[in-house]
């Protein structure tokens, strides 16, 4: 497959997968065991939630990356 098609497939699955993951996370933000967590404990739960959408998207990039034959 072609650099271009990776990459623009890659790209299209890269952003419907943000947009689910953004209603999940924001679900889960607001779900009652978040909401009566510990102020300490809160801004770690965020922090996982903002930051761990990356790591299913690595192999996607990786993939994207790859050369061609």
């Amino acid at each position: 497959m072609p650099i271009r098609i990776r990459k623009l497939i890659g790209a299209l699955f890269m952003v419907v997968y943000v947009i689910f993951y953004a209603l999940i996370a924001m679900a889960l933000a607001q779900s009652r065991p978040l909401q009566e967590a510990s102020p300490w404990l809160q801004p770690l739960l965020y922090a996982v939630l903002g930051t761990i959408w990356i790591v299913p998207l690595l192999p996607v990039v990786s993939w994207m990356a790859r050369e061609d034959r």
